[in-house]
């Protein structure tokens, strides 16, 4: 087959990351036949490091970094991201080329006693690796205990029944996208738990100047999910957000209307600043940072502030 009806598509090796490069490989080779797609696993510093909280390894693009400079060098030709892991600033060389149709942003819990988040036990344990579930749980219920949870899905469901776990809490788009048939205690309603930004979606980043990648793979985009994790991802540039720190957002469309609802948390849930804003869908980028300096002047500014400098003293004596 001539080179240029060949594509070489990057992606991490774990069971989910190739589940959903596969997707996409089957949506683009459906759209584009007399293509061939080749996938090239790529490890990362997040895939790596598995025995320390997320929040502890410091930094920005700890699931993408690796794959943004096989991109780069031109060892493949689009990566298949987690939209939640993207760094909101990208190289200057290289860009998001699409955005897939939506998978559901809800988080779910899966309990032992398959209880929601009102029923579970006083003093529940509930693992989770992601400090912005950590913050919202306890907002919520603040006699939860919450562990430190990581691995892939399998992991995790085993550690609920070796670690005293009463509860983990994951993506729903994760259980459905890896065909998960076992009970979900609960989908987590959103004024409960907002997701991570971009939860549910993919990137598919590519060199800025590949015109014929970017042909490609633009059929695959979803106009409505782009514009809404549009919105979310300027609203995260602007708190400068990252796996470090509890924020939560979700946009979505309404017609003409996109709404963006977001919520930035301390570690201990004791307080929250929870804040939405509304306008016309071609202007995400500006709704999403126009909610964010909002949030900032009312409190949020001084939660980032305390939550950056207890995490760099933690990443300091690593």
């Amino acid at each position: 087959m001539v080179k240029e009806k060949q594509v070489v598509v990057g992606s991490r090796g774990s069971k989910l990351a190739l589940i959903q490069t596969n997707w996409v490989i089957s949506e683009l080779k459906r759209l584009n036949p007399g293509f061939e797609f080749n996938i090239e696993k790529i490890s990362t510093k997040g895939d790596r490091i598995t025995d320390a909280p997320l929040s502890r390894l410091g930094g920005v693009g700890l699931f993408t970094k690796e794959l943004e400079v096989s991109l780069i060098k031109q060892k493949i030709d689009i990566a298949v991201h987690s939209a939640k892991d993207v760094p909101t600033e990208l190289h200057d060389g290289l860009i998001i080329g699409a955005t897939p149709l939506r998978e559901d942003p809800h988080d779910a819990l899966i309990s032992n006693n398959n209880s929601n988040l009102e029923k579970l036990p006083d003093n529940a344990r509930i693992g989770t690796s992601s400090l912005r579930r950590r913050a919202q749980l306890l907002t919520f219920r603040p006699d939860f205990k919450i562990l430190d949870l990581r691995g892939n899905l399998d992991t995790r469901l085993k550690k609920l029944e070796t670690d005293d776990l009463d509860a983990i809490v994951v993506a729903h788009a994760g259980l459905r996208r890896l065909g998960y048939t076992g009970p979900v205690s609960q989908i987590i309603p959103f004024d409960i738990m907002l997701p991570a930004v971009g939860q549910g979606s993919l990137c598919i980043e590519i060199r800025k100047d590949d015109d014929r990648i970017h042909k490609i793979v633009s059929c695959i985009n979803d106009a409505q999910t782009k514009t809404a994790v549009e919105a979310e991802r300027a609203l995260l540039a602007k708190l400068q957000g990252g796996c470090q720190v509890p924020i939560g957002a979700y946009a979505q469309i309404h017609g003409s209307e996109l709404h963006l609802e977001a919520i930035i948390c301390t570690m201990d849930g004791d307080h929250a600043i929870r804040d939405n804003q509304s306008g016309p869908i071609n202007q995400a980028a500006k709704i999403g940072d126009e909610l964010a300096q909002r949030m900032l002047e009312n409190g949020g500014k001084k939660i980032l502030h305390e939550i950056r400098q207890e995490f760099q003293g933690r990443i300091d004596h690593i």
